[in-house]
Formats: C-alpha cells, sequence, structure tokens
C-alpha cells in the first residue's frame, strides 16, 4: 500500500488562498472586532455578490466566523463576521505576533455576541467604512490608518515628548478615550483625527465631560487632533453646540449628524463637519490640527491656508 501524504497546515494552505484585499480585512477584523456583510462589501468589494462568495471561501477556510443577531421586532441582522482561529493566527503571523491562545476566537466570539454596545461598535466601525468606500472610488483619496478605541486604554498613549508627565502619572482616567483615530489622505494632504461616535444613549452631559477631557490634553501637550464628534440627529448637535458655546476651547471640535450625511448621501470626508463657533460645514480634509510627528509622516501634506494663498 502507498504511504500516506501529510496533511498540508491549514495556516500554510489559508496564507497559500488569500488576497492583498483578505489581509485587510482580517486585519480590520482583529483591530475592530466585528464587521457585516454590507460593510465589508461597501469598503472593499465591486459587489454584495462578489463578497458573499468571497466570505463562504474565507469562512470555509477558518479565517472567519460568523453570527446573525435577531431583531427585536422579528427577523435577524445581515451576518457579522469575526476571525476564527486561522484568521487569528494568519493575523499574528503577518505582524510578527506570538501565536495566540487556541480558543482566542472562540472567547472572543462569545464576548461580542453578547455585548450590549455591539450597535455602537459597529456604528463607529461605520464611520471609518464609509471613509474607506469613498477612498475605493476616489482614487486622489486613501483612509491610510485606522486605529481602534483599545490603542488609547493604556496609561501613557496620548503622551508626546515634550508634553506634560502627568498624562503618564495620571493614566486614563482624566484623559479622553476616543472611539477610534485615523489618518485621511486627499490630493497630497493629510489630516489625523480622533472620533467619538454618539447613539444619544448618553446624557448631553457625558458628551460634554468628554469634551473637557480633550481641552486638559490638548493644554498638557504640544500636539492636537481634531476631535469629530458624529451624532444621530440635527437636535442632538445643536444642543450640543449650545452647552459648549460657554466653554472657551482650544481644541478643534467638529460635528456632524447621520440625519444630515442620509440626506445628502454623504461620506464623513465631504463638506459635512461643523466647527464649533464657525459657520458653515467643512470637509474633513480641511480640518485644522497640530502634530509635527504627523507632518514628519506625511511630508507631502500642504495646510489649507497655505494652499491658498499659493493659489
Amino acid at each position: 500500500m502507498g504511504k500516506h501524504l501529510p496533511t498540508a497546515d491549514p495556516l500554510l494552505r489559508l496564507q497559500a488562498s488569500i488576497t492583498a484585499r483578505d489581509d485587510r480585512l482580517l486585519g480590520w477584523l482583529y483591530d475592530h472586532g466585528v464587521l457585516t456583510t454590507d460593510q465589508i462589501a461597501a469598503a472593499l468589494f465591486p459587489s454584495l455578490d462578489f463578497t458573499q462568495r468571497r466570505l463562504r471561501r474565507l469562512t470555509a477556510l477558518r479565517a472567519v466566523d460568523r453570527f446573525r443577531p435577531n431583531k427585536p421586532d422579528g427577523g435577524s441582522h445581515p451576518y457579522h463576521y469575526v476571525l476564527d482561529q486561522l484568521g487569528y493566527d494568519h493575523v499574528h503571523a503577518q505582524r510578527g505576533l506570538p501565536r495566540g491562545r487556541r480558543d482566542q476566537a472562540r472567547r472572543r466570539k462569545q464576548s461580542l455576541t453578547s455585548r450590549p454596545d455591539l450597535p455602537h461598535l459597529l456604528g463607529g466601525n461605520q464611520v471609518f467604512i464609509d471613509l474607506a468606500a469613498h477612498a475605493r472610488t476616489h482614487p486622489d483619496t486613501s483612509l491610510v490608518r485606522w486605529q481602534p478605541a483599545s490603542a488609547y486604554h493604556e496609561p501613557g498613549t496620548l503622551y508626546r515628548e515634550g508634553g506634560d508627565p502627568q498624562i503618564i502619572v495620571a493614566g486614563a482616567t482624566g484623559f479622553p478615550r476616543p472611539d477610534g483615530a485615523g489618518v485621511w489622505t486627499e490630493r497630497g494632504r493629510s489630516v489625523p483625527f480622533f472620533l467619538e461616535y454618539d447613539t444619544s444613549g448618553e446624557s448631553l452631559q457625558v458628551l460634554i465631560d468628554k469634551v473637557i477631557k480633550y481641552e486638559r490634553l490638548y493644554t498638557m501637550s504640544t500636539w492636537a487632533w481634531p476631535v469629530l464628534f458624529h451624532l444621530p440627529s440635527a437636535r442632538r448637535e445643536a444642543n450640543l453646540h449650545h452647552r459648549i458655546a460657554g466653554i472657551d476651547l482650544e481644541t478643534v471640535l467638529a460635528t456632524t449628524t447621520a440625519d444630515l450625511r442620509a440626506a445628502l448621501h454623504a461620506s464623513p470626508a465631504e463638506q459635512v463637519w461643523q466647527l464649533v463657533d464657525r459657520a458653515g460645514r467643512h470637509r474633513l480634509i480641511d480640518l485644522p490640527y497640530t502634530d509635527t510627528r504627523h507632518d514628519t509622516e506625511f511630508p507631502t501634506h500642504t495646510a489649507p491656508d497655505q494652499e491658498d494663498r499659493a493659489a
């Protein structure tokens, strides 16, 4: 009888089967937890049918797993995708990390399926997905960085050389914990930003407290990024602006609403951001910031006022 050939390592079989687009998806799921079929399709694929076929293949390869939450009024939501164990192993290998726990995928899936603020997580992810979808159809733009909330949970992550050491000593308690952060580029210009995603599930005072924490960071730091508050409605936005009108803010605070964006069919990259105490709406790329480290990393950056003078 002939000898049995050795079974191929499942991770090697996965790595031989996936594309650069799959790599990006697996990295997103590793960093941001969960994405729906529609979100994945909008950001990465030419059609929903193409997306579904590819996700079925990745599921068969044990790169991703999925669940489908029930709706309170009956029926179910679209499939929600998370990493399966081989997906974790692949991302760890790609990033030079030690191989993870063998039950890592199962534990995280259990955590996400029972997470009471899952709609908040998906909503915050949606803002970045919308930017990635915009970039897919606008070749001169790119979401070059998307950091999860967890990137800013450890004490000292907001500290930069030259800032007040109390940022490290005080820990995370008195400083902001954004829902995400990113870098958006457009035609040789770039802007870093923090995101605060609001579902109106918290009182307005909670938002004010967040603003105060960003202002504290501004006064103790050598850098400042615009803080984007994505709000559900025009009423919520107006109430927030009214409450902070009496605060002498140095922080660049910009707001938009889900209602406005839906009415305009506008992505977060477009002219939907309202600055405090300023008239009109602004594009994301035109929001001001201060960060020499960012300017060094993205040397093609041209400040909006410099470009205007050159014109």
